[in-house]
C-alpha cells in the first residue's frame, strides 16, 4: 500500500501512514456497538504519531482541550488513522464493562491460554487478542461489575496457576485492566489500547483468534460471546481477599545499599515526598527544586518509579543534583 500523509490535529505533525483499504470505513451502526461494548468513559488517550526520540516508543497522551471520546474518534481508530486507548473504569460507579488481561513477556500467550481455558471451566468466554509483544484476554460483562470484584478475581485465578502479575513484586507478569479497585474524583486509571485499531509501533492491526480479518466480522464474533453477570461475578469472589503480594528477593528487587564506607544508608526518595497520585507505574509528587523557585504549582512534576523508587525524574527538567539539594541531602562528590 502506498502511504498517505495525515496531519494530527493535537501535534500538528505531518506522518505518513498508510491508506484505508476500501470497505474499511465502519457504519454508525458497528460503531455504536463498539461505544456499547468497550467505552467506559468518554475521556480516553490517543497514541503519538512519530515514536519518542529517545525511548522510541509511540507515547499515549491525554488530548489537549481534554476533548470527550465521539463517534468520529471513534471511526479514525477503526479506520486506522489514529490509534486510542481506553479507560477501563467509570468513576461515576467504579464499574468496567470488560476485563483485559495484558501479557507482553516471554511465554506471554501460553500464560494467556491457560487462563483462557480455567476461566472456560468457570463458565466464562474470554476472548483472545493478539499484541505486539504477546496478547490481551477480554472478558465481557452483562452489566458492568465492580472494579474492585474483577481484579480480585483474576488475582487469585492467576495466583492458582501460577501466572505472575505485574506490580506484586515481580519485574513482568500479567497487567489486569482494570489497575485500580476505585478511583478517586479527577483520576482516571490506566488505560489500555482499544482493540481492531493499529497499532503505530509497527503499523499493524491485531485482530482476535475465532473471527476472519475484518472489523465487522470481529465484532459480530465478540457479541456473540457470553457475557458475565454481576450474581455469577460475586459468587466467583465470595470470601475471597486481596492476595498478598509474594516476598520480595534480590532478584526481584535489588537491595538498597549506602555510600561504601560512608556509614550511611542510601537515600531514599519516598522518606522525603509524599505521592499525590499514581499514574501507571510511577508515583506523581511535587518536585522539591521546583517547589523551591515557585513553581509546579499542580504538584505532579516529580515521578517516582514504584518498582524501585531509586529511580525519579522531574518532568520540567530538574537535574538529580537541583533535588536532593532542595531536600538538604545533595549527593556527595564522590557518587557524582
Amino acid at each position: 500500500m502506498k502511504p498517505s500523509t495525515i496531519r494530527d490535529a493535537n501535534t500538528k505533525r505531518i506522518t505518513a501512514r498508510p491508506k484505508v483499504m476500501a470497505g474499511s470505513v465502519a457504519s454508525d451502526e458497528l460503531i455504536g456497538r463498539y461505544a456499547a461494548m468497550f467505552v467506559n468513559r468518554r475521556a480516553y488517550t490517543i497514541q503519538s504519531l512519530a515514536p519518542d526520540p529517545e525511548k522510541r516508543r509511540c507515547f499515549y497522551y491525554r488530548p489537549k482541550g481534554r476533548v470527550e471520546l465521539s463517534t468520529v474518534t471513534l471511526r479514525r481508530h477503526l479506520a486506522g488513522e489514529i490509534t486510542i486507548g481506553l479507560y477501563a473504569i467509570n468513576p461515576a460507579t467504579q464499574r468496567s464493562k470488560w476485563v483485559a488481561i495484558d501479557a507482553d513477556y516471554q511465554n506471554a500467550l501460553e500464560d494467556l491460554l491457560h487462563l483462557q481455558w480455567e476461566l472456560r471451566q468457570d463458565g466464562i468466554d474470554a476472548a483472545l487478542e493478539r499484541s505486539r509483544r504477546g496478547g490481551h484476554l477480554w472478558i465481557f460483562a452483562l452489566t458492568p461489575l465492580a472494579a474492585r470484584d474483577c481484579r480480585l478475581y483474576i488475582h487469585h485465578l492467576a495466583a492458582r496457576l501460577r501466572v505472575p502479575v505485574k506490580g506484586t513484586g515481580l519485574a513482568e507478569g500479567i497487567e489486569v485492566f482494570p489497575r485500580q479497585d476505585t478511583l478517586r474524583a479527577g483520576e482516571f486509571g490506566n488505560a489500555i489500547r482499544a482493540p481492531l485499531g493499529v497499532h503505530l509501533a509497527d503499523g499493524r492491526r491485531y485482530w482476535f483468534y475465532g473471527a476472519d480479518y475484518h472489523v465487522a466480522a470481529q465484532m459480530d464474533y465478540l457479541s456473540r460471546i457470553k457475557r458475565i453477570t454481576q450474581e455469577e461475578m460475586r459468587r466467583f469472589v465470595a470470601g475471597l481477599e486481596t492476595p498478598a503480594p509474594p516476598a520480595p528477593t534480590a532478584k526481584q528487587t535489588p537491595p538498597l545499599r549506602g555510600f561504601p564506607g560512608s556509614g550511611r544508608p542510601e537515600f531514599r526518595i519516598l522518606d522525603h515526598v509524599t505521592p499525590k497520585r499514581r499514574v501507571g507505574r510511577n508515583y506523581l509528587t511535587r518536585c522539591p527544586a521546583c517547589a523551591q523557585e515557585g513553581r509546579d504549582r499542580t504538584g505532579d512534576n516529580l515521578s517516582v518509579s514504584i518498582a524501585d523508587p531509586r529511580f525519579y525524574k522531574c518532568w520540567a527538567g530538574c537535574a538529580k543534583e537541583q533535588i536532593r539539594a532542595a531536600l538538604g541531602c545533595p549527593i556527595p562528590q564522590q557518587m557524582k
